[in-house]
């Protein structure tokens, strides 16, 4: 018969998608999502000087700001995987981009902390569903055995536009006002938003195999996440990647350039320094992934990671005034052992149901946002208005403690993962 279509070739069919040429496409463009939101989300060290200045906010004001967003973006975080799981990419990822955008285009109005807080916010709401729908994409598209391949080098993607995006913001500052840059940032978010629209979407293999679910959308949630939060595996790796990342995110977003200036560097040079630390996590994400399946092993290459990150943030915090030099090496080393946190993921994602991937992502995630937002705003109140190099030496130990605890988190860890990998090795 002419019609008829053999089960088995279109099967076949769709299997070849996993992996191929849409899929690259797809992940290519969510993956493009986390750059531009991780250049606006950084680029924050970079312009929070001259949005200080011209609103006329004091450093408590900026250090809060910045808070919001995380906070914001961890709780939203916890939902947006979920909704992932349920929905899919489309259209939730186009409507994700297009919030961004419009926060950009609020960012770039910023009068007073009001204004900045609300941009904050709606550049969080978009944001949440960026990370943790790269990370589902690379889920839904790829091999499993790639998953944390994968996740890594969205990462490395991300924190690599960082260490070239900071810089580039700092010069595009002296041709444009910080305003028009921001302005430049929605706008680019507008072009996105319509490529997401018509590309993105969910591989037909899944959307012909996923579960339907019935009932109340929100119950689906809260108990997609109550299983997620009852495996002690995901929480424990949530815990040490957010200490990994929230170091991370609270040098690269705001304390990194501060602390350096304190010890006499330029702004230029600040900048330099910072954007290093986002040149080692774009190495470190994808590097700790290789490291641990060589291994054989998620605990041991965490606890070391964690602990060798401790010592280097402590490093950076309590240099003399003359080491910088010696920072400029540490930066990197920074950045390298907080990629780190991409283990977190891929133990989160090997200990649950594939169906609750986005769900446990998003736990992951939402704890990295959840402490780099406290390790930025804490600091802050403990600081006076014109803070010296001592004032940040006296506020910024908890970063060391955080990855203290982070490493424990690690080191309890169930040692069921050598299975894992060599299941995804075979």
């Amino acid at each position: 018969m002419s019609g008829f279509i053999d089960p088995t070739a279109r099967a076949s069919r769709r299997a070849s998608r996993i992996g191929g040429p849409e899929a690259w496409l797809v992940w290519v463009l969510a993956t493009t999502f986390v750059v531009w939101l991780f250049a606006i989300q950084t680029g924050y060290a970079v312009v929070s000087p001259e949005i200080q200045a011209s609103a006329g906010l004091s450093l408590a004001q900026i250090g809060l700001a910045a808070s919001v967003y995380t906070w914001v973006f961890a709780f939203v975080q916890f939902f947006s995987g979920s909704l992932l799981d349920r929905f899919g990419s489309r259209p939730l990822l186009a409507i994700a981009v297009a919030m961004v955008a419009v926060g950009a285009f609020l960012y770039a109005g910023t009068t007073s902390f009001a204004s900045l807080a609300l941009a904050q916010t709606v550049l969080a709401l978009g944001a949440s569903f960026g990370f943790v729908g790269a990370g589902y994409i690379g889920g839904k598209w790829f091999p499993v055995a790639r998953y944390g391949l994968m996740f890594g080098l969205v990462q490395a993607a991300a924190s690599l536009g960082s260490a070239v995006g900071q810089p580039a913001i700092l010069l595009l500052l002296d041709a444009l006002s910080w305003q028009q840059l921001l302005l430049a940032f929605g706008s680019f978010g507008v072009l996105l938003t319509i490529l997401f629209i018509a590309i993105v979407r969910d591989p037909s293999t899944d959307a012909a195999g996923s579960e339907v679910r019935h009932g109340n959308v929100f119950g689906e949630i809260l108990r997609d996440l109550g299983r997620c939060f009852a495996n002690p595996n995901v929480v424990l790796s949530a815990v040490f990647a957010g200490a990994a990342f929230g170091t991370m995110l609270a040098v690269g977003t705001l304390w990194g350039p501060r602390i350096m200036e304190a010890r006499g560097a330029s702004t230029d040079f600040a900048t330099v320094l910072t954007a290093l630390a986002w040149l080692g996590l774009a190495v470190g994400a994808p590097l700790v992934n290789i490291v641990s399946d060589r291994w054989h092993s998620r605990k041991a290459p965490a606890v070391v990671w964690l602990l060798l990150q401790a010592v280097t943030i402590t490093l950076v915090i309590y240099l003399p005034h003359e080491a910088n030099g010696v920072a400029v090496v540490l930066m990197f080393a920074l950045g390298l052992f907080s990629g780190v946190q991409m283990l977190g993921f891929t133990v989160a994602g090997e200990s649950i149901d594939g169906s609750l991937i986005g769900s446990a992502s998003a736990i992951v995630n939402g704890f990295c946002f959840l402490i780099g937002g406290l390790l930025t705003s804490i600091p802050s109140t403990l600081m006076p208005a014109d803070p010296a190099l001592a004032d940040y030496q006296a506020a910024l130990w908890l970063m060391p403690l955080v990855l203290g605890v982070g490493a424990i988190a690690a080191a309890l860890l169930r040692p069921r993962f050598a299975v894992s990998i060599v299941k995804h090795d075979v």
